[in-house]
């Protein structure tokens, strides 16, 4: 497994290229969200492997009158992601402002579903055009999220699982997960076939590995046993200081190795 952090949520007293340097100084890949608000070429220097990256601006997968916004916005981005050097472009169910559901919705259609899956199938032949692997994000509408339809991560794998891609999978987020479904060992099991990265916080409040309820080392394990050798994201805050919840990343994720010895 790689292990990524996203430079979004930690050293937040630093400048975001410093702290995209400090991540890599410590041997992980970094995520970010909207590289349009970035140096590309700071970042470039610091010699940092991308992982992931937002992969559009605007639009809703899931609305027919919106889904075009978000296949033409993402082909705007993907030059940058070639720049970056940056494999996976991550998309959500419907379009979010400020993190928030744009236009809330309640409750899911069969023609939400239908467009969905046919949206993630267009982003998969737009990947598969420049190499690239779009990543549909699972969200909770519980405490982070309300109002964003076909969020759940059964969703998020049924959609992906419909579009049928090699270059469309599944961004499969634990915090989200335990939030709205738990469960998580049998399910990064069921969907291990359509995951294109993993990404984790801990509940309550979102913070590294070993500041709540999930048990991630049980979690690292089940994913060594069953082969994922693709990336794991901490997408977290740190709850007190980011070296510390880079390290409890760190062993949680390594833990696996000792199991297998």
């Amino acid at each position: 497994m790689r292990l990524a952090v996203c430079a979004e949520m930690v050293f937040l007293d630093l400048p975001f290229v410093e702290r995209v340097r400090r991540i890599h100084a410590a041997g992980f890949d970094v995520e970010l969200w909207d590289a349009r608000t970035k140096d590309i070429q700071a970042l470039k220097a610091t010699g940092a492997v991308f992982s992931s990256m937002t992969g559009y601006v605007s639009g809703s997968l899931v609305d027919p009158d919106t889904a075009d916004d978000v296949v033409r916005t993402a082909e705007s981005l993907i030059p940058t992601a070639l720049e970056l050097g940056a494999s996976r472009m991550v998309v959500h169910p419907a379009e979010l402002l400020d993190g928030r559901a744009a236009r809330p919705i309640y409750r899911s259609t069969g023609r939400m579903w239908a467009t969905g899956a046919r949206t993630l199938q267009r982003l998969g032949s737009l990947g598969e055009k420049y190499g690239m692997t779009f990543c549909l994000e699972n969200l909770n509408t519980i405490l982070d999220h309300p109002g964003i339809p076909l969020a759940r991560a059964k969703d998020t794998l049924a959609l992906v699982e419909a579009a049928g891609h090699p270059n469309a999978k599944l961004m499969l987020d634990l915090y989200h997960a335990q939030l709205g479904e738990g469960n998580l060992i049998e399910l990064v099991r069921s969907a291990l076939p359509y995951i294109g990265e993993i990404q984790v916080a801990d509940v309550p409040g979102r913070c590294e590995p070993g500041t709540g309820e999930i048990n991630y080392v049980a979690v690292a394990r089940s994913l060594a046993e069953a082969g994922y050798e693709g990336t794991v994201g901490l997408e977290s805050w740190a709850k007190d200081d980011s070296n510390a919840a880079l390290d409890a990343f760190r062993t949680a994720f390594t833990v696996h190795a000792e199991v297998e010895r």
